[in-house]
């Protein structure tokens, strides 16, 4: 090409950025929702998310026979930041169902004789009985449970010098002078046990988690970008003039993808179990309950954003939001209670947000923590499809 060819050249590509320019800014609600829409998300994370971690409940169990306080206010006075100490029992087997049901996160049972292990030249053995699936937290409560031990070592450091005793060599009257050094230094150690049916890898508990977030958006997009291409082809003009009804669209995409997702999320869980070795403790009728209502009420947010959207641009910009959403407060990352109240309640609005805490629950533990997120699921997918068929029958109604 010469020197002559090169204004033409330039005009011509001058000429197809003005036309994407002026096309993107003939639909502005996709340059708000592309500006606004991450600039809101950042503002609410920013402002919601607290970045503290809730304090573990906690239940002392003390043995009958044992002379320490049965008292919960001589607990609390050791000070272990994290632990909040809420009883003090003598029930082992009581303590350890109220922590499997989910009524406390952390169980300390102390030595019945620690003198005796002490002088034996043995740490006194603190039990911190836990039920935790995720890594994370459970590497959290191993950290506390050494704090808790420290706490417990100052306490008899501190007794003895109360006593005025030479620490080092008695423990209220018991002459320790045989006892190993390291076993004086730190007379108790914190001995952590899992209740929890499996302790997975991060792949293993992430795995479901990530399961959720990768359906809910292939669903909210396939089905947004149908009915946008639909509108824009001039499809949906034809059904005016058609049979066709709302009801009967709605439901045949709704199946349709319906279908497909199943078919998809079937093959996922196979490679998630298979290949990267997820456990999956529950049957597979009820996993596949969650999922088919976890689609379904995407489905719904898809058909949602299609019907508010004026072009497959903001169609993917909007399916793009509710992706970013899901990954700051469904829980995939953080957890929901470490945010704000009202930050949470926005959260339950999200469908992965149910469909995260059962597929997890249900392939790590074989049972459902809050049974009730399948009837939120069942209403977030009533609900969100109920609004589209309504806005969508008023867009196919003949002129």
């Amino acid at each position: 090409m010469g020197l002559m060819g090169l204004p033409k050249l330039l005009f011509r590509v001058l000429a197809v950025v003005g036309k994407e320019i002026t096309e993107v800014f003939r639909r502005p609600g996709a340059v708000l929702s592309l500006i606004l829409g991450p600039f809101i998300i950042l503002a609410v994370f920013g402002a919601g998310y607290q970045g503290v971690k809730k304090e573990l409940r906690t239940i002392v169990v003390v043995d009958p026979a044992s002379s320490l306080p049965k008292e919960v206010s001589a607990y609390q006075d050791l000070g272990a930041r994290g632990l909040v100490i809420v009883d003090v029992i003598t029930d082992r087997a009581a303590a350890e169902q109220r922590l499997r049901a989910g009524e406390v996160d952390v169980v300390v049972v102390p030595p019945i004789d620690a003198v005796a292990s002490i002088q034996s030249g043995k740490q006194a053995d603190l039990d911190v009985l836990i039920n935790l699936t995720d890594p994370v937290q459970a590497s959290y409560a191993g950290f506390l449970a050494d704090a808790l031990s420290s706490a417990v070592n100052r306490e008899i450091y501190r007794v003895g010098a109360a006593e005025g005793q030479a620490y080092a060599i008695t423990i209220s009257g018991h002459d320790l002078s045989d006892v190993p050094p390291e076993v004086i230094a730190s007379p108790t150690r914190a001995v952590i046990t899992n209740l929890a049916p499996v302790s997975p890898s991060l792949v293993g508990y992430f795995g479901p988690a990530a399961l959720a977030l990768v359906l809910q958006h292939l669903a909210v997009t396939l089905i947004a970008l149908s009915i946008v291409r639909e509108r824009s082809s001039g499809a949906l003009d034809r059904f005016r003039s058609s049979p066709m009804r709302a009801t009967e669209v709605v439901a045949g995409k709704v199946i349709a993808f319906g279908l497909l997702g199943s078919v998809i999320a079937a093959i996922s869980v196979w490679l998630l179990v298979s290949v990267l070795g997820v456990p999956m403790l529950a049957a597979p009728a009820a996993i596949a309950l969650v999922i088919g209502l976890l689609l379904v009420a995407s489905l719904g947010l898809g058909l949602l954003i299609s019907v508010v959207s004026d072009s497959e641009r903001q169609a993917v910009q909007l399916s793009l939001l509710a992706l970013l959403a899901s990954m700051f407060f469904s829980g995939f990352v953080l957890r929901i209670e470490e945010f704000q109240p009202a930050v949470q309640a926005a959260a339950y609005v999200l469908p992965v947000t149910h469909g995260i805490a059962l597929l997890q629950d249900l392939m790590l533990t074989g049972s459902m923590t809050h049974p009730w997120q399948l009837a939120a699921l069942g209403g977030i997918a009533f609900v969100l499809i109920a609004i589209s068929w309504l806005l969508l029958r008023r867009e196919l109604r003949p002129a």
